[in-house]
């Protein structure tokens, strides 16, 4: 009897499990889905003093996933000549260029992409690559070199070094670099490369590496070939490279004068001892080249690359080269705008295991203005919007955009400085219910 009597309420019980598993979980769903949406906040953008604009893109496009970042930026900074810039001086030079290294900005040039006859310009080449050699220890200072009988005949400019007198490694680069010795060069090059030819290739890889588009070595020691060529403007993106990713050895570009095998040899660059905040770098003469110099002056943080070649005299280069360092530093300031690791500003995430990621700069950014300018600057912050989970460190996210006096003077590509993972399956049907509530609003 129990059992006839519990069966219609059984068949009740289901009717309404039935009702509600089909027609009142999905309400349920979404009810906790807009409560949900409610709930999570969008974060506000860190202070900043950008205007943040954002570039609209449609949310299919952005929902696929990110893919891997270089180790190099695809977008470099992009720099453009600042409106109200001085006029540069005249100079008395067959080409020449003027950069501000923290800002890798060329303030001034004429010529600067001619193909020239280096000269012992050539020779910045040459100590670059040995410095390579020496951080990776397959030479050392200290190491003591056999002079081969082709070093010892160079013409030229000598260090005077003998085949029976083995020299070290150290003496050689000051010889190099002080007394721009052929010899020394050819010495350093057959024990890097183990033949000049050999070194020689090195050094066009490396040159092509740093961008020096209009070079090509066929010596290590810069003697006139008709295929052995170089810019002012590739002379200078390889002086640059020098000085910053060889802080320990350029102090040598300094150094007055060398004394070896009883024979003292001054350096050549006149500035050394005219103004005190010149501390490099190179001279160069031959009958084709004519006289050149490759200046470099650090007042400050500030320092200016010059690069002279072709002038009448020695002591012409010398003024004109001095002429475009005063110039540089008496017309232009240079910025500091973001600091490197530092966030400029937060953006939104969606469907990311967190709402928003910290965006700036892996490298400090500088711009150099005509002198007085500054404060006329303007800064647009323009981000990639809506920007979808996952975001890699080092993606780019949006780009900041500087002007002045209302016309565009630089741009700089923004990156997230964290990665964020996707959320979970909840989290990303949250943005995605938002997402299209977002886009709806903008229509109507």
């Amino acid at each position: 009897m129990r059992s006839l009597q519990s069966q219609p309420f059984r068949n009740r019980l289901s009717i309404i499990s039935r009702f509600r598993l089909n027609y009142m979980r999905p309400f349920t769903l979404s009810c906790a889905l807009v409560a949900a949406i409610l709930a999570v906040p969008v974060p506000a953008a860190a202070q900043s003093p950008l205007i943040v604009a954002a570039k609209s893109r449609p949310a299919a496009r952005s929902s696929a996933p990110a893919q891997t970042v270089p180790d190099a930026p695809a977008n470099p900074p992009v720099v453009l000549q600042a409106p109200g810039a001085p006029a540069a001086p005249s100079i008395a030079a067959a080409s020449w260029v003027l950069v501000d290294t923290l800002s890798g900005q060329t303030l001034g040039a004429s010529n600067a992409d001619e193909r020239r006859d280096p000269a012992s310009l050539t020779k910045l080449m040459t100590a670059y690559v040995a410095f390579a050699a020496l951080r990776a220890k397959s030479i050392a200072p200290a190491q003591m070199v056999n002079v081969s009988e082709r070093a010892w005949k160079a013409g030229g400019s000598r260090m005077f070094i003998e085949p029976r007198k083995p020299v070290s490694v150290d003496e050689l680069l000051h010889g190099v670099i002080i007394q721009s010795g052929n010899d020394a060069s050819i010495a350093i090059a057959e024990l890097v490369g183990g033949t000049e030819e050999a070194f020689v290739d090195r050094m066009n890889q490396e040159a092509a590496k740093l961008g020096m588009t209009g070079t090509h070595f066929t010596n290590a020691d810069g003697l006139p070939d008709p295929q052995h060529y170089s810019t002012a403007a590739d002379l200078a993106k390889l002086t640059v490279a020098l000085v910053r990713d060889f802080p320990e050895y350029y102090p040598l570009y300094s150094q007055k004068e060398y004394r070896y095998n009883n024979i003292t040899q001054s350096n050549r660059n006149r500035l050394l001892w005219t103004d005190p905040y010149v501390d490099g770098v190179k001279t160069g003469h031959t009958d084709a080249a004519g006289f050149c110099l490759v200046a470099s002056a650090k007042r400050g943080d500030r320092r200016l690359v010059s690069v002279l070649l072709g002038a009448g005299s020695d002591s012409s280069r010398a003024a004109e080269s001095q002429k475009l360092l005063n110039w540089g530093f008496q017309s232009f300031d240079t910025v500091a705008l973001y600091q490197s690791g530092k966030p400029v500003t937060t953006l939104r995430v969606f469907k990311g295991a967190k709402h928003d990621v910290p965006a700036g700069f892996l490298a400090d950014r500088y711009l150099t203005l005509p002198k007085g300018k500054a404060d006329q600057l303007a800064l647009t912050l323009e981000s990639k919007e809506p920007l979808i989970a996952p975001v890699l460190s080092g993606q780019p996210v949006g780009t900041v955009k500087v002007a002045l006096e209302g016309k565009p003077v630089a741009e700089f590509p923004l990156i997230a400085l964290e990665q964020v993972p996707l959320a979970n399956l909840f989290g990303r049907a949250v943005d995605t219910v938002r997402l299209w509530f977002t886009s709806h609003q903008g229509k109507s």
